[in-house]
């Protein structure tokens, strides 16, 4: 079976993130995908601060450490992503920048959202995983969500994505092979 993480790449309070990465994840469904959610509150790596390049997989430090062993387990990723001031997190690209050897050749999924549904956050973020060479799913969500939507409003959105899921678990298989 393989492994699926819904990466929540924002840490802001106040963020619509978990709740859309909860909803990926009660609606995603396929028999040879299991899906997790990582939040990355949950793993406080300070401003990158190991000594050797992400390349070596050399880590001095346990923040680091836990976070590699965290995203080596798994076999692709869903990035539940904010657009913010036409880009991404920071908390999001220091965790990516943390690690190298554990993204290679993991298929990601971008969703983005936002007031204009993180056109830039997509544009910004498939150069990323270009670098980490991490191919990057066609079934990529741009989710149009005021920031001052309800949980019920953002509920209420998302499930015009409900016909994208099955594409979307069929294209992991496909790229995990």
């Amino acid at each position: 079976m393989k492994k699926i993480g819904i990466i929540i790449g924002s840490t802001r309070p106040g963020r619509k993130s978990p709740l859309i990465a909860e909803w990926f994840y009660a609606n995603l469904s396929h028999p040879e995908l299991n899906f997790e959610v990582i939040d990355l509150k949950d793993h406080p790596l300070p401003f990158l601060d190991e000594p050797q390049m992400p390349q070596t997989g050399i880590y001095t430090k346990q923040a680091t450490k836990a976070w590699s062993q965290t995203i080596a387990a798994l076999d692709g990723f869903i990035f539940i992503v904010p657009q913010y001031n036409w880009g991404y997190p920071a908390v999001l690209k220091n965790a990516l920048d943390y690690l190298y050897q554990e993204w290679q050749g993991k298929p990601a999924c971008l969703v983005s959202f936002g007031g204009h549904g993180g056109t830039q956050v997509q544009l910004a973020l498939r150069l990323v995983f270009q670098g980490l060479k991490m191919p990057v799913t066609a079934v990529a969500p741009q989710i149009s969500l005021a920031p001052s939507a309800s949980e019920a409003e953002a509920l209420e959105v998302l499930e015009a994505y409900r016909p994208l899921l099955p594409a979307l678990a069929t294209e992991f298989l496909r790229l995990t092979k």
